[in-house]
């Protein structure tokens, strides 16, 4: 390996480091664009596979922001405080009961949000069901963090790091089901379980009091509808085999012109308030993934699960997956997701052993808080809303977690 190569490697290292450590408390975008600008600074990488990288993630870009808008929209029109207020009283005093629907909630709106949503907009949301509910929020807050992991394999659209680890090759929506369905299940049910006995005690000594739900008015009714319509279009992109970044954004869009002509209000403090920091977060890894393939030091790892998926497809799957797990936490789940992306780019491998791959990116990052995007997002909303969890605190539910549903999960796709 040249000095050009080790140079490239350390700067990829280190700006990927900030991201997951944000040292000074920096924002994570800032540490993967200084490694972009150093690449290209020192000539590490040419201009145009920069821009060539960056514009690799366009169909995610436009996703991002299509679920940014429609999950500000319902935040702004109260439509998930309305439906986590009603999930409370359906609980009818039982604490356990509560759990279950948060659960199943966090659930449905990762299958058909994205992870993301479920952390930026859910999570909030459960804050304030849980003060008027007089519960401790804990055992919800952590149960919508892990199911915005379990449940993010259900749907391609579950979770932004599928339409990167597929990219252009991402598979019809008939066969992610036919292939993934049974996985899903088995990881949000052991992760339901893990939960719910981690947990018993303190469920067990509380009774939560009805909350007062807050009215729905005519634009939390308009966005609701554009959120179920949104998701029935991603779902028919999905089943034909077409990008969901264009349909995504094209839905956002509409929900919130039609609001906005609904209501009159201005769409601007919707759009101001979105999380736009992912985007050149995404950008620059996928900028640094690039200078790191671009060393060759990939080509072993894409020649190992090449020569795996042809001698020992099952196990070589199985190691993918948990060592992509593992990876995950280790550098989370975006850049994982990019080399894995990468290295299995262009080669014949078995289609269970990508699927294992994803299984690994989406649900190993429940090991511990620096795992995924909407875990770093998660711990954000934690801190505005006054409520600390530690590093040490997620690892301790992580390990009980993590594990056992993604051997659930890897089990039921290999023995399918």
């Amino acid at each position: 390996m040249t000095p050009h190569d080790v140079t490239s490697l350390a700067v990829a290292i280190l700006a990927t480091a900030g991201v997951i450590l944000r040292p000074l408390g920096w924002a994570e975008h800032w540490f993967a664009l200084a490694g972009a600008a150093v690449l290209l600074a020192l000539g590490l990488i040419p201009a145009d596979a920069a821009w060539g990288a960056v514009l690799k993630g366009a169909d995610v870009y436009m996703f991002l922001i299509g679920m940014m808008l429609l999950a500000g929209l319902a935040l702004r029109e109260g439509l998930f405080d309305h439906l986590a207020a009603r999930a409370a009283g359906a609980a009818r005093g039982s604490s356990t009961r509560l759990f279950l629907i948060l659960y199943l909630t966090g659930t449905l709106v990762t299958v058909v949000l994205s992870n993301d949503a479920t952390a930026v907009v859910l999570t909030p949301a459960v804050c304030v069901v849980a003060r008027h509910a007089r519960v401790n929020p804990l055992p919800h807050l952590f149960s919508c963090a892990l199911i915005a992991n379990a449940a993010s394999f259900v749907l391609p659209i579950s979770n932004p790091a599928n339409l990167v680890v597929f990219g252009a090759a991402m598979p019809r929506l008939s066969v992610w089901l036919a292939d993934l369905a049974l996985p899903s299940l088995g990881a949000i049910a052991v992760t339901y379980a893990v939960l719910r006995w981690r947990f018993a005690g303190m469920l067990a000594a509380e009774a939560p009091v009805a909350p007062e739900v807050p009215p729905l008015g005519a634009a939390g009714r308009l966005v609701a509808g554009g959120l179920g319509l949104t998701a029935l279009a991603l779902i028919l992109a999905s089943a034909v085999g077409a990008d969901l970044g264009g349909p995504t954004l094209a839905c956002g869009v509409a929900v919130l012109a039609g609001v906005t002509l609904a209501t009159g209000r201005s769409p601007l403090p919707v759009v101001r308030n979105l999380s736009w920091g992912v985007l050149p977060l995404v950008a620059g890894l996928f900028v640094l993934v690039e200078a790191v393939f671009r060393t060759g030091a990939l080509a072993p790892l894409s020649g190992a699960l090449q020569t795996g998926g042809a001698r020992a497809p099952d196990l070589t799957a199985a190691l993918a997956g948990a060592g992509f797990g593992i990876a995950s936490n280790l550098m989370n789940n975006l850049p994982a997701g990019l080399i894995a992306a990468t290295a299995l780019h262009g080669i014949d491998v078995p289609r269970q052993l990508h699927e294992a791959v994803l299984i690994g990116i989406d649900l190993g990052p429940n090991l511990s808080v620096t795992g995924s995007l909407a875990t770093i997002l998660w711990l954000i909303v934690l801190r505005r809303e006054g409520i600390t969890v530690t590093a040490g605190q997620f690892l301790r539910i992580g390990l009980l977690a993590m594990p056992a549903a993604l051997v659930m999960a890897l089990g039921l796709l290999l023995l399918a």
